[in-house]
């Protein structure tokens, strides 16, 4: 099921019975529902979408020639992005092999930093330049433990969306599948009559390039390092 928050909900009215102080118009959750959102209209234009990573380290990674003797310790969670556009062109943004994207030309996307211990207050941004909506055909985002047991129950992450309008789009990875590296986190796609985000929150044993099979991006891969 779909939401079109272009359309402006009716205020809640919190004299009735059973009504939820807590409900937030700025603010969405994506769940196994309500599993999309209207993110622009044809031919609607916006500025610079962040997409934010935010998570707790329950064990700080160690850093240091000791740290890479022991194995370093904790978990490091990644976030990036597939991208295709719709020129068919086809690539990877993610701090693995410092692809780190670009912002004002093609991709039109750009990762700001590699966050390796959780504790920044920030997390990990990917900004997606929507001047141009319709140059994007399909951006799938996902999440990686790059180091460290695949343990998602206990990193407890959360991607939000920050569109320029609109309210935040919120994707917990909840239904934790343990042992599996990768989530696929949410789809952005171009359908005609605008784009549209979609909760995927789907876990993928093994790298990148099992990702890309599982959605059949084409693509092909390399070891890489950071």
């Amino acid at each position: 099921m779909g939401i079109d928050y272009n359309k402006k909900p009716a205020p809640a009215d919190r004299s009735a019975p059973g009504a939820d102080p807590a409900v937030s118009l700025h603010k969405l959750t994506l769940t196994k529902t309500e599993r999309s959102v209207n993110l622009t209209k044809a031919g609607e234009r916006q500025g610079v979408m962040r997409v934010n990573l935010n998570w707790s380290n329950p064990q700080p990674v160690k850093t240091g020639f000791f740290a890479k003797l022991l194995g370093g310790g904790g978990i490091d969670l990644d976030l990036g992005c597939l991208y295709e556009l719709a020129d068919g062109s086809k690539g990877v943004i993610q701090a693995l092999g410092n692809s780190y994207g670009e912002l004002h030309k093609p991709p039109f996307i750009a990762l700001d930093r590699d966050d390796r211990t959780g504790t920044v207050a920030g997390g990990e941004n990917l900004h997606i330049n929507l001047a141009d909506p319709a140059a994007f055909r399909r951006v799938l985002v996902f999440a990686m433990i790059y180091r460290g047991a695949a343990n998602w129950a206990a990193v407890d992450g959360v991607v939000t969306m920050f569109p320029t309008s609109g309210p935040q789009i919120e994707v917990p990875l909840d239904s934790a599948v343990d042992g599996a590296q990768i989530c696929a986190v949410a789809m952005l796609t171009d359908s005609g009559s605008g784009l549209t985000v979609a909760r995927e929150v789907e876990y993928i044993s093994g790298s990148q390039a099992d990702l890309d099979r599982a959605y059949q991006w084409g693509m092909r891969w390399a070891a890489g390092r950071k």
